[in-house]
């Protein structure tokens, strides 16, 4: 029975792992910026490029669909970083919400124009890690890694806005100018995985480790390892659940991430 599962679920599982390391890393600033449901909104963004190539008659999830997702998703971090200001008249989780919101009606209507519409939004949702290839890991790898190294360069500019915006802008950082290069790196990064994984499985990697890593973690690298371990134990539980209940496997990954936050919360209210 071991084997059987490890010969399904051993590249998927892999793939999550690759998520993890990214996503649980971006995911402590998200929750530091308060704009939780940026990721939603990126990767919704990146759905809709998708759906714009299928209308020129490329693939949903080919090479074309890819730069189509990217390019919209450049033009999201431009509008998320040009309506941060100083002082903050709108909330920007407002400015997020409505790009969400906006985004998911127009892929609708999009893909209503494709005889697989509803497969495509269905896809788009909860993706199909199942499916994922050696090359989508290494490929995910590659950007991850790339995108990693840009935010290591650059951590003491991304974790002061995040954390202390007033502070960023009292130092003479261009704070617009930074949060224009974190949201595009952040929308490389949702564009790769969404492909993968869909919209919901990404905002659970994105969200719940750092969430739980927030609860019990006090530094960052305390954070960073404890996100690394919910994200890992989700993943196989997730996996498992799947495998023997034959659920959908991005479907019951997300269920898991949530069960893992709920059990967290209770645990640190229990500590407390």
């Amino acid at each position: 029975m071991t084997t059987g599962f490890w010969s399904v679920m051993l590249l998927p599982f892999i793939a999550c792992l690759v998520l993890t390391g990214i996503h649980a890393y971006l995911g402590l600033h998200v929750i530091e910026r308060g704009i939780i449901f940026v990721d939603l909104a990126l990767a919704q963004i990146a759905a809709l490029g998708a759906g714009f190539s299928l209308l020129l008659h490329h693939e949903f999830q080919g090479p074309i669909a890819y730069w189509f997702s990217l390019g919209f998703t450049v033009i999201g971090a431009a509008v998320f970083s040009l309506t941060r200001f100083r002082r903050q008249k709108l909330p920007q989780e407002a400015v997020i919400g409505i790009v969400y919101a906006v985004s998911a009606a127009l892929l609708v209507m999009v893909l209503s124009r494709s005889a697989e519409g509803d497969e495509h939004v269905r896809r788009s949702l909860v993706g199909n890690v199942l499916l994922v290839s050696h090359k989508d890991i290494m490929d995910m790898t590659v950007v991850y890694t790339a995108v990693g190294l840009f935010h290591f360069l650059f951590r003491r500019q991304f974790f002061l806005i995040s954390k202390s915006p007033e502070e960023a802008y009292a130092k003479g950082l261009r704070v617009p100018f930074w949060d224009f290069f974190f949201y595009v790196s952040f929308g490389i990064v949702v564009t790769s995985s969404v492909r993968i994984a869909g919209v919901l499985l990404v905002f659970s990697f994105l969200v719940v480790p750092a969430l739980c890593a927030m609860l019990f973690g006090g530094s960052l690298k305390q954070r960073l390892f404890l996100g690394w371990a919910v994200g890992g134990a989700a993943s196989l539980l997730g996996m498992a659940v799947s495998y023997f209940f034959d659920f959908p496997t991005g479907a019951s990954v997300v269920c898991v991430f949530g069960g893992l936050l709920l059990v967290a919360a209770l645990l640190r209210r229990a500590w407390r």
